[in-house]
């Protein structure tokens, strides 16, 4: 599988993204997923000392309202 790159997005998807268009965000949210996921993975380890993996939701939840604000509100596009 390969990976995946910003410059996989199309222009126009992300011209409507900073537009605030919710079928943009949603493709840009869905490109980013698996970053995210893993940007949200916790380690713990249980009595016994063995480590268990979890993806915590309210990681994810925060990491994606942060991508969305920093779409809508700050980014900019330079031709």
């Amino acid at each position: 599988m390969s990976k995946k790159k910003i410059e996989d997005i199309p222009l126009s998807i992300i011209e409507d993204a900073v537009k605030g268009k919710s079928y943009a965000l949603q493709f840009i949210l869905s490109h980013f997923h698996s970053y995210i996921k893993t940007l949200a993975t916790r380690v713990y380890e249980d009595e016994w000392g063995k480590k268990h993996y979890y993806v915590d939701e309210d990681v994810i939840s925060r990491l994606e309202a942060k991508l969305v604000l920093g779409i809508v509100n700050n980014f900019v596009i330079r031709y």
